[in-house]
């Protein structure tokens, strides 16, 4: 996105410009791995040495208030972000942390039960799978069977 096209976006937000927001943004824009504000915070370090932490969290809570960034739900501890606000749901994995993206019909707001619309006014809605990745189960010792354990 052009720093123009981020100009009018900001303000359409009812945010003002800066090029601290501008890095904070450009760094989620950029980001496929759902990063905390810690790791958001080194990245935008690189090229804004002073920027604070508590300037990256407040920018991403400003973003998030406006619909610019979402919180993924599930990450563990401490907040992630995404910076793709498209409509999507996301794999966590509970041994790594990682988390990834992934998309399915069938489960916008449209496809939602009717007792959700009887609850009030859904915003947005996502799907979260929380498991372990194929990676952290290739680590993982296999697991022996009942009667192997008993016999050794």
């Amino acid at each position: 996105m052009s720093t123009e096209a981020l100009k009018q976006l900001f303000a359409k937000s009812g945010l003002k410009f800066t090029n601290q927001r501008y890095l904070v943004y450009r760094a989620m824009a950029e980001a496929k791995d759902h990063p905390s504000a810690e790791t958001v915070w080194r990245r935008v370090r690189v090229e804004a040495p002073a920027i604070s932490l508590d300037t990256v969290y407040r920018t991403l809570a400003s973003f998030e208030a406006r619909g610019l960034v979402t919180r993924v739900p599930g990450g563990g501890e401490e907040g992630r972000f995404d910076g793709d606000v498209t409509p999507h749901h996301h794999l966590v994995c509970l041994c790594c942390g990682s988390i990834e993206d992934f998309t399915m019909s069938g489960a916008g707001l449209d496809d939602l039960p009717e007792s959700v619309a009887a609850w009030g006014q859904p915003r947005d809605a996502q799907v979260l799978v929380r498991g372990v990745c194929r990676k952290c189960l290739c680590k993982m010792e296999p697991v022996k069977p009942e009667s192997e354990k008993r016999r050794t």
